[in-house]
């Protein structure tokens, strides 16, 4: 007898289980369904019929799809899918409850109560179908439901559910009955800066909540600190134009007197623990607060009142609580502020006292990052990263930062011992300080609602058998917001120092060959000047956007300073030429909440592009663009791609370096969504590559060209594991390679190698976006 061959034995072993899945899926559902009861199937359909012109808003759909959703037996709800093989229920109506050992302790893991017609309470869910119909604006809208039995089973059954909405009542009028309260002009000039409640919009009791919220909101902003939403009522009125709703607002009758009352702000006492809440006080009086702490500690007299938006004097805003807040979480020494205002009994008009409470943070951070790739093809990359941080030292929240980076990649099974024992090595120490290191001509507030960061940093990059590349930076960022969602960084200056401090001679060779890629590695000076932006924004529970987008540009300042002298033919920096470019990036994330639990589809977009002009002929190489990696294409390893469908002789080393480009685009789509606990789950798609923006004939196939976009593209796909433990996100993902933008051997989209080498795994910090 021949032995069998794995595959077969794997395909022995998998035959009682696959059997086991067909017995239970064969096995009756309902045997133990109590007489009368009939087993909930699921939705048949949510059947919405509106009148023509009149589509029923995506927002009121999805919330009478809520009202109506509940999931039936064998859901998976991380899938939001229903399972094919509903072992839960097989359990639950073939196995004795009772059972003891090993089947009664797989029968508790396994079984589930069978969800009835009865449970999910049809009649109900009409009933609220309908309020939300009348809430939505819609008060001559239907609901009903029906029951559609299974034709082999009868005690399984769908339930479809028809909704007839009926046309839509708009808003006719908007009055702000007068009242003796003194709030009719601030409540009437609030109510028109509502963009949703305007004559001819759909009415909507949600929109007529948040009217009451943002009315109240904003006379809390005026000095009316105990206003609340409740305290606003309406009456709509749809008996004088058809299909049309008048709407009267006022004040409630029974609003307390303090409500209605302007607050001034009083005194302000700020009490400064230690994080060992011991040691002595000490109080300080100035202009703006009285500021109580514990000694010993470092903190200068300024910080405090430049982070207070109150003034003693001036009507009480919420809005100015909140901003001192943010002020004074965003130094970074406290880890506890709690602010309260009181009403001043002995004041002879309506005053509230501040007392601010904060307790110092402990004044070091460590942090330790490291992340691990691991492709198929075994290469082997680990990389850490060590930063410790000061988070007050000179009294003034400023901030010292002193990072190491380090990170080693090897090719295991190779017949050159080192082949790829590439690594690189960096320290960088930043400072910065919680205000704009600007002119005193400058705003106050608008200097002290920001950060200045000055940052030096030293790397090492070594490619054996190749080179030894030293870059030297120094920056200085200024960091700012002007409003709720935006964030801004512009960099005056970034010195960078780029220099080959050891080559070989095959490298030397390579470069008299390509001397686009010699160019890139020239000894120089990059002398930058950079704007960057992030829009990061949470417009409803179900959707989210993050937009950043920066510009850079190197050696235009210096260009003209050089030239203005007189200077010309290349221009250098101490016997150095600098290069001289420009280059932009752009990103979009976008994230939507898929049902109602924790699953996300979050989809990212990238693009950038980089050029050389003037005096340089090529972008730094330490500029160019790159994918592939944790956090870009993960079924590739980082500059395993591109540019276009350029890739070196495989038998050969000869590509790492120059598997760079200056113009990228990059596309990922990824599904996340909860296991169990802080067990998330995630499948992805990426797709992407780098581009030449000019001909290279030593890298055929690298220039980009509209015809040949879509076929020059990367694919892979892959599932992700993470544990997400609220402020550390430990993430392992598993790519796998779809199609190569070079040439395989293989034809066909689908053009890997094999199977096996088409694998990548990363094992990072963070999620990839």
């Amino acid at each position: 007898m021949t032995r069998l061959t794995n595959k077969t034995k794997y395909i022995v072993r998998a035959i009682p289980v696959f059997i086991l899945v067909l017995l239970s899926s064969a096995c009756s559902t309902t045997r133990r369904l109590p007489e009368g009861e009939v087993l909930y199937d699921g939705i048949k359909k949510v059947q919405i019929n509106a009148p023509e012109g009149h589509e029923v808003p995506t927002e009121v759909v999805d919330e009478l799809k809520n009202d109506v959703d509940v999931h039936p037996n064998n859901y998976i709800s991380f899938l939001g899918i229903r399972s094919p093989f509903p072992i839960g229920l097989w359990v639950y109506n073939n196995w004795n409850p009772d059972s003891k050992g090993l089947k009664g302790w797989m029968y508790k893991k396994l079984v589930e109560e069978p969800v009835t017609i009865n449970d999910v309470k049809p009649t109900l869910r009409m009933k609220l179908l309908e309020g939300e119909l009348e809430n939505s604006g819609y008060f001559r809208g239907s609901a009903s439901y029906e029951i559609i039995k299974n034709k082999r089973n009868k005690r399984k059954a769908k339930i479809l559910y028809t909704i007839n909405t009926g046309t839509p009542y708009l808003i006719d009028t908007i009055e702000y009955l007068p009242d003796t309260c003194h709030l009719y002009h601030s409540i009437d000039s609030l109510i028109k800066r509502v963009p949703y409640l305007r004559p001819g919009t759909r009415y909507s009791v949600d929109s007529l909540n948040a009217v009451r919220t943002d009315v109240a909101n904003g006379l809390r902003n005026r000095g009316y600190y105990f206003f609340r939403p409740e305290y606003i009522e309406y009456l709509a009125d749809s008996t004088i134009t058809p299909q049309r709703i008048a709407l009267r607002l006022s004040v409630a009758s029974n609003t307390p007197k303090f409500a209605l009352s302007r607050w001034k702000t009083g005194n302000i006492t700020v009490w400064i623990d230690r994080n060992d809440h011991q040691g002595p006080t000490d109080t300080t009086h100035t202009r703006q607060a009285t500021i109580i702490r514990q000694t010993p500690s470092r903190l200068r007299p300024h910080l405090i009142p430049s982070c207070l938006s109150f003034r003693k004097g001036r009507y009480f805003s919420v809005a100015g609580m909140n901003r001192t807040q943010s002020y004074l979480s965003r130094l970074g020494i406290f880890n506890y502020i709690n602010i309260e205002a009181m009403p001043d009994t002995a004041a002879a008009e309506p005053t509230l006292n501040i007392a601010i409470q904060c307790t110092y943070d402990k004044p070091l951070e460590a942090v330790l990052e490291a992340n691990v790739a691991s492709k198929s093809n075994s290469y082997l990359g680990p990389g850490l990263t060590f930063t410790v941080t000061n988070r007050n030292v000179f009294g003034g929240g400023e901030q010292l930062t002193v990072g190491l980076t380090g990170s080693y990649e090897w090719q295991t099974g190779s017949d050159r011992s080192s082949v790829f024992n590439s690594y690189e090595a960096g320290i960088n120490a930043s400072l910065a300080f919680p205000r704009l290191l600007a002119p005193r001509f400058m705003p106050l507030s608008r200097r002290n609602l920001n950060w200045t960061r000055l940052t030096l940093s030293a790397d090492v990059l070594n490619r054996p058998h190749y080179f030894n590349l030293a870059q030297f930076s120094t920056s200085m960022n200024y960091d700012w917001r002007t409003r709720k969602y935006f964030a801004y960084t512009f960099t005056p200056l970034k010195l960078t120092y780029m220099k080959l401090i050891r080559t070989t001679a095959e490298f030397d060779k390579l470069m008299a060959e390509n001397k686009a890629i010699a160019l890139s590695f020239r000894n120089q000076f990059i002398p930058q000047m950079g704007w960057s932006m992030i829009y990061d924004r949470e417009m409803n529970r179900y959707n989210k956007i993050n937009i950043q987008a920066s510009l850079t540009e190197a050696g235009n300042v210096c260009w003209a300073l050089w030239r203005l002298a007189g200077v010309k033919g290349e221009k250098n920096i101490f016997g150095v030429p600098f290069s001289q470019f420009v280059k932009a990036t752009a990103q979009v994330v976008y994230s939507r909440r898929i049902g109602q639990g924790d699953s996300w589809l979050v989809g990212r977009l990238y693009g950038g592009i980089a050029h050389a002009y003037g005096n340089a002929s090529e972008v730094p190489y330490s500029e160019q663009f790159y994918v592939g990696g944790a956090n870009s294409i993960r079924a590739f390893t980082v500059r395993s791609i591109g540019p276009g469908s350029y890739h070196p002789d495989k038998e050969t080393v000869n590509g790492y370096f120059d598997e760079t480009g200056t113009f990228k685009f990059e596309f990922n789509l990824e599904y996340r969504f909860p296991i169990y606990g802080p067990f998330h789950g995630a499948t992805f798609i990426d797709t992407g590559n780098v581009w030449l923006l000019s001909n290279d004939p030593n890298r055929p196939g690298g220039l980009l060209k509209a015809k040949n976009f879509f076929k020059d593209l990367a694919v892979g796909t892959g599932i992700g594991l993470r544990l997400d433990i609220g402020m550390l996100v430990v993430r392992g993902d598993l790519g796998v390679g779809i199609h190569a933008p070079y040439n395989t051997g293989k034809r066909g989209y689908y053009n890997m190698e094999s199977f096996k080498k088409s694998l990548a795994f990363h094992l990072a910090i963070g999620y990839p976006f």
